[in-house]
């Protein structure tokens, strides 16, 4: 990964087209890394989680141009590369697994980010009846030492229909269910870094598969 630590940083100083189409071959270099990481990460899961097994690497990755019509950063590509494995390969509205690799700022994270409103209803309505299943799985030792809590990511009030004294009003707030784990440069070029990948996300397991049950009962 030592090609893509090093494309990345270069890109950041340089995101431009000209500058991109003139190392288009450190491009394709750092590309075929992330395609190569990405299919070892999915072999590695598919020991915990057999539901990844028939992903395909070069569909999972991230393209790295940028899609600027309504942003007012211009800048024409990410300065990252990333990929997104989602139980079943299914590319709905579910939790998933996701990589991003950026020097100085890589991470892996696992559940369900920004969902639309019908999984996020879903996911509320479940959490409604059931959190307690979810609370033991974020308070299990392994969890906790691994991702630590749930990204901030939470309304200052209760969402709408939900009492201001439910049990569960602390997650009831929550936008976003998601936890992530920073990973240092070192890391990254590690020749074990897909087994890191893999062994921290599989404690992620339970999380998605409480959201993916949550959101499959409310589309039965």
């Amino acid at each position: 990964m030592k090609a893509t630590l090093a494309f990345l940083k270069d890109l950041a100083a340089n995101n431009q087209r000209d500058w991109f189409q003139a190392n288009k071959k450190a491009y394709d270099q750092s590309r075929s890394e992330i395609v190569q990481l990405c299919s070892d990460v999915i072999q590695e899961l598919a020991n915990f989680d057999h539901s990844v097994i028939d992903i395909v690497p070069t569909k999972a990755v991230f393209r790295i141009y940028r899609d600027t019509r309504f942003s007012a950063n211009k800048t024409p590509y990410k300065n990252n590369q990333g990929f997104w494995l989602t139980p079943g390969n299914v590319k709905d509205s579910i939790a998933g697994y996701y990589v991003h690799i950026q020097p100085g700022e890589s991470f892996v994270a696992a559940g369900i980010y920004m969902p639309l409103s019908p999984e996020l209803n879903a996911i509320r309505q479940e959490l409604n009846f059931n959190h307690s299943d979810l609370r033991k799985i974020l308070d299990k030792k392994v969890f906790r030492e691994t991702w630590g809590d749930l990204m901030d990511d939470k309304l200052k009030s209760m969402p709408r229909g939900f009492e201001k004294d439910h049990p569960a009003a602390d997650l009831l707030k929550y936008k976003s269910f998601v936890v992530s784990q920073k990973l240092s440069d070192k890391e990254i070029v590690s020749a074990e870094i897909a087994k890191k990948i893999a062994e921290t996300l599989s404690i992620g397991i339970p999380l998605v598969k409480f959201i993916n049950e949550a959101i499959s009962l409310s589309r039965d």
